[in-house]
């Protein structure tokens, strides 16, 4: 009896905002170091003595570490007990933080952060199974939203306060700060409802091992790109195979990888084993075609929330606080739209949300481009910033909520570790990528301008390594060209080159991005006619599998199943 009253109590009332209180600022917890690091660069250079490349190393060791793990920390939740393992991991990432706030060295910095992105492939599932314990209905789907609206909410408190603490107090008081918000968030654990553990689901370790092994294989791989080259190995990189850059071989491992788990999860699956990832969320096109348009936005989102921060920074000289506040419309706009489009389930279905949504994505990263140019017209640009919020955030909501509702109900927990995985390799992958591909019009664009300007003299040509180009102000330019034979008229003329390579190079990766929106119409409108039912509270199928009997195939899949 008492049971049932606080799942009601949890349902209705006042006593029903606690759960969603702490999944909010518990995302916040986990999402705001990324963003806190990256603001925070110049003082973290500058107190550890380090290049702003080891921040970098640090963010993606982060993300990297989620990656690997999130598959694994499902079960682990689910096999021990949510809420204790969640409450474990929270304290272990406030740890974390504490050890970024108090690093001595790029190590230390490294250790913290890595260690801070492998806890918090235990938290975000165990987010969504308490959205599932404690919500259903209209209320479910808002705290879904509400959910998705957290990480840029995180983005938003990171740019005011960790700007603002590293222009005044000192960078690592952002992390203290982390700190204090892990030891509320386990203050209020204690009063969340119960998870009972699954004591006989047995977890697939070598599922795990080989999902791990692969992600991390594909996220260097991919980071590489730029620096260790597209193809023939650079000086940068670590090691070469034949003259050929590690790069492109550590992605084509990560996709064996890749290959290779699935057939061994799809060979568990047929045998009725326990496996690492439940096949059956992604069962039909439907969930296929939602996993698409997730990718493709976070790939088109974070890449041009990568290359825009590059214009302001390289192009318009702005420093890393005064970016902070230009683009906090943007920020602003994905948060309102990833917690109010949950009011448009019900006056359009997903597929058509969706494919609008993509088409306002397109038209802003248009907007955008052709807007850009070396004086900024600001105006137009904040326009284009605040449409590509607004569609960027409905999208990522929405094909959430709609492959939670989609899948096997019993498979939320795979469907929040689902997400959490292509959430992390799609948004580093297009951040890899897009660098990769702006640096490649860059260079392209400075060979041939170079070339054909008639101040440039082919000896200065010969002199700069133009293959090994990429984004630098004038003022680093100049710099550059002070150690070759370049003359005032050669010097004037290669500013004047770079300054409308870099804003070409950007113009056309813009534009590449937006192509890439429109294309997401298509496995928009493969998406769901609506959102229907809500998840269960038991979040993962017991093992021995017996999911086949007990859980029906959505509609979708059925009519595929029978066709």
């Amino acid at each position: 009896m008492t049971d049932t009253k606080t799942s009601a109590a949890t349902t209705t009332g006042t006593a029903s905002w606690l759960p969603l209180i702490v999944v909010v600022l518990t995302q916040v917890q986990a999402s705001f170091a990324v963003n806190a690091l990256t603001v925070s660069m110049a003082g973290i250079t500058t107190d550890l003595n380090t290049p702003a490349t080891s921040v970098g190393t640090a963010i993606t060791a982060g993300t990297f570490a989620m990656a690997a793990f999130i598959l694994l920390g499902a079960k682990i939740g689910a096999r021990f007990g949510t809420r204790g393992v969640f409450q474990i991991a929270v304290a272990i990432h406030a740890a974390a933080m504490a050890g970024v706030a108090l690093s001595l060295s790029p190590a230390m910095l490294f250790i913290a952060q890595a260690s801070s992105g492998a806890v918090i492939a235990l938290i975000a599932p165990a987010l969504t199974v308490f959205i599932a314990t404690n919500y259903s209905g209209d209320r479910q789907a808002k705290a879904i939203g509400l959910l998705a609206a957290a990480i840029p909410l995180a983005g938003i408190l990171a740019l005011l306060l960790a700007g603002w603490f590293a222009e005044t107090i000192g960078w690592r008081y952002s992390f203290a700060l982390m700190v204090a918000l892990g030891v509320v968030n386990l203050m209020l654990s204690f009063r969340l409802k119960r998870v009972p553990a699954q004591r006989d689901l047995r977890i697939d370790w070598t599922g795990a091992l080989l999902a791990a092994v692969s992600i991390i294989l594909l996220s260097f791989g991919f980071s590489g790109l730029n620096s260790w080259g597209l193809w023939l190995a650079t000086a940068q990189a670590p090691f070469d195979v034949l003259g050929v850059s590690p790069a492109p071989l550590l992605i084509i491992l990560g996709l064996i990888g890749g290959q290779l788990f699935f057939l061994w999860v799809g060979k568990r699956q047929r045998e009725g084993a326990p496996r690492i990832f439940d096949l059956r969320v992604l069962a039909s096109g439907t969930e296929l075609a939602i996993t698409a348009c997730m990718s493709i936005m976070l790939f088109v989102g974070t890449a041009a929330n990568f290359l825009i921060p590059l214009y302001m920074q390289v192009v318009q000289g702005l420093t890393g606080i005064q970016t902070s506040f230009s683009i906090i419309p943007y920020t602003i706009s994905i948060f309102l739209a990833s917690t109010f489009v949950a009011y448009l389930y019900k006056v359009a279905p997903p597929r058509i949300i969706g494919a609008v949504g993509f088409v306002v994505v397109a038209a802003a990263l248009s907007l955008i481009a052709f807007t850009i140019r070396g004086d900024w017209g600001q105006a137009f640009i904040v326009v284009g910033l605040v449409l590509l919020g607004l569609g960027q955030g409905a999208i990522v909501a929405l094909v959430f909520n709609t492959l939670l509702s989609s899948a096997p109900k019993q498979l939320a927990g795979d469907v929040g570790a689902w997400r959490g995985l292509v959430h992390n390799l799609s948004g580093s992958v297009g951040i890899a990528v897009a660098s990769a591909f702006a640096v490649g019009i860059l260079a392209a664009t400075l060979q041939a301008s170079a070339e054909a300007h008639p101040e440039i003299s082919p000896q200065l040509i010969s002199e700069v390594n133009i293959n090994e180009a990429d984004f630098l102000t004038n003022a680093q330019l100049e710099a550059v060209l002070r150690t070759t034979s370049a003359s005032e008229a050669e010097t004037a003329a290669a500013i004047q080159v770079n300054e409308e390579g870099r804003v070409l190079a950007l113009k056309v990766s813009l534009l590449a991005l937006a192509g890439l929106a429109l294309l997401a119409i298509i496995p928009a409108t493969r998406m769901p006619g609506r959102i229907a039912g809500e998840l269960p509270e038991k979040v993962e199928p017991d093992d021995p599998d017996a999911i086949d009997a007990s859980i029906p195939l959505n509609p979708v899949a059925q009519k595929e199943a029978s066709s």
